[in-house]
């Protein structure tokens, strides 16, 4: 398992100092300075912000904080680039318009060199490479912020490609996950706009997600449940795993000699038809998410290969979704009632498949839901285009503070890529014509008489199960009641600032009526002349004034520093 722990600790801080003293570098280099100021850091390490300087900040201006924060992680290595990665796919961690932007992260780093990759796949594997590869290609074909790819020839004269594990890549990402936790914790305690968005959470989120993806096993099982669910279908082709030859830092797998889906001019020539390719495609996808529920998350033209006889193959199952049956028939209603413009219905689903903080506006979400079918489907449907819907739905529904669950996001990213990638194949491809069959589909599995009977079965189980259940519950209940064990505990939340606010203007308030209090104090002894007096003039009145201007600088300098006169 990945570590990760929280490094207040001035100790742990400081065995982490050069890799801190390095991202807060890049963040003040892409004008992120005023976050780092509100974190008050120089508590935790002094040295790192005073090695800092603000001149060699590059002029980024003109470019918007969602570019800015995509150009500081792929500056800041491998760790960040795959948070950036996982955090395009979370709308309901950060903001849309975020997601877009990381989204563009490119996954492309330098290799790292041949000896070391041979050495890995011996320790990994046991044995000699001599005696399992005939042949082991020394320049990979593909390097990544994990691991890299090369080509090789089993001794039985397979061709396979292996992926490998960048060495040492564990501990990076344990110390960068460390900071990131450290910086989470400081945003969540000072910076109250950032603490909306929850990052401890979204550190612990990333720290999941990111230890399923240097897991290579993980990914060989992906690749053999997808494979699993298309072993009748011929027009796909995934590839085959090397289980003995596979283990979490390496991972072999059959190599696939294809054509990019996106190199529409090798397709051409090779004697492809475009129009059998793009309906494969779809309906690969298609089945993958409505009949399966499984499905691979990651369908960019780098991961599409085609091959002899329009087969379609697939590559990198590092990504994976997976929605469950009531999920896609949630999903599978919110088109329908989109489609027959129904707002209220679509309303009713949108907030049963999404999660909120405070309640919204019903009636504000139905007349935005309404304003975006009157966008999109006052038109042919051969013109409306799913990607472009769902990404206005989701704009919608970011509005009003619903966030959309990563399942759902992941379906919808992935329907939006595969209607690209087709309508760059065969601009004549219709993706609402497409899904029509499999909607139709599902909701007729909801009403067949199997279904039916065991949605009635398990309602009468639930029902027997509460009516034996809530005698007893009760009973419970009565008896704490009598014995004086059952209390309600309240909770207040959001009132930490206002009370705190409170506290400081009541201690305000005090030290200036105290402050008032000494000056006319002072200004009576004086004119008393009570002694002692010092060349007439009463010390005591004199030594009350110095108390109160004493007092009065020390409370406008206090107010000052707080920016608040």
């Amino acid at each position: 398992m990945l570590s990760i722990r929280k490094i207040g600790v001035i100790g742990r801080t400081y065995r982490h100092l050069n890799r801190y003293r390095q991202i807060l570098a890049v963040l003040f280099r892409y004008g992120f300075g005023d976050i780092i100021e509100l974190l008050k850091i120089e508590q935790y390490i002094e040295i790192g912000l005073q090695m800092i300087s603000r001149k060699r900040r590059e002029r980024v201006e003109k470019l918007t904080r969602a570019e800015r924060m995509r150009l500081a992680f792929e500056e800041l290595g491998p760790t960040y680039i795959k948070l950036g990665q996982v955090l395009s796919t979370r709308p309901d961690l950060i903001p849309v318009d975020l997601t877009h932007e990381l989204s563009k992260l490119q996954d492309e780093v330098p290799p790292f060199p041949f000896s070391e990759a041979k050495k890995i796949i011996e320790s990994e594997l046991g044995v000699l490479s001599e005696e399992i590869f005939g042949s082991l290609d020394e320049i990979p074909i593909a390097s990544a912020s994990i691991g890299q790819v090369h080509r090789a020839k089993l001794i039985d004269g397979d061709e396979v490609a292996i992926k490998v594990q960048r060495p040492g890549i564990r501990k990076t990402i344990e110390v960068d996950l460390e900071i990131m936790l450290h910086l989470a914790m400081l945003m969540e305690r000072h910076v109250e706009e950032i603490s909306l968005h929850r990052p401890v959470k979204i550190v612990e989120e990333f720290a999941r997600t990111l230890e399923k993806e240097i897991d290579y096993t993980i990914e060989a099982s992906n690749m053999e449940r997808i494979g699993n669910q298309f072993l009748n279908d011929s027009t796909i082709y995934i590839p085959k795993v090397y289980r003995d030859l596979t283990t979490s830092h390496v991972l072999t797998m059959e190599y696939i000699e294809g054509i990019k889906v996106s190199e529409i001019s090798r397709i051409e020539e090779a004697g492809l038809n475009r129009k059998i390719i793009t309906s494969r495609g779809a309906d690969i996808y298609l089945k993958q998410i409505f009949d399966h529920g499984f499905f691979h998350a990651d369908p960019h033209p780098g991961n599409i290969f085609v091959l002899p006889g329009n087969i379609i193959c697939l590559l990198d199952f590092g990504m994976t979704g997976f929605v469950d049956r009531q999920t896609r028939e949630d999903f599978v209603e919110l088109i329908e009632s989109v489609v027959v413009r129904s707002e209220t219905k679509a309303t009713q689903i949108l907030l049963k498949i999404t999660s909120w903080d405070d309640q919204p506006d019903v009636r504000l979400l139905e007349r935005d839901v309404a304003e975006f079918m009157g966008e999109h489907l006052y038109k042919p449907l051969k013109d409306i285009k799913i990607g472009k819907l769902l990404q206005h739905l989701l704009e919608a529904t970011a509005r009003h503070r619903l966030r959309i669950p990563p399942n759902i996001f992941l379906m919808m990213k992935a329907l939006s890529t595969v209607e690209s990638v087709a309508v760059s194949l065969d601009p004549e491809f219709d993706m609402i014509e497409h899904v029509a069959p499999f909607i139709k589909r599902v909701r007729l599995d909801m009403f067949t008489p199997q279904r039916m009977t065991v949605e009635v079965l398990g309602i009468a189980a639930e029902s027997i199960q509460f009516m034996r259940q809530f005698p007893k519950d009760m009973l419970e209940i009565t008896r704490l009641m009598k014995n004086h064990k059952l209390g309600i505990k309240l909770e207040h939340h959001g009132l930490d600032t206002m009370l705190s606010t409170h506290d400081r203007v009541s201690n305000r308030i005090s030290f200036s009526i105290i402050i008032a209090g000494l000056i006319i104090g002072s200004a009576l002894i004086l004119a008393s002349a009570i002694p002692p007096l010092f060349y007439g003039v009463s010390l005591l009145g004199i030594i009350g004034f110095v108390a109160a201007a004493i007092m009065g600088l020390w409370l406008l300098i206090s107010m000052m520093r707080r920016g608040r006169l």
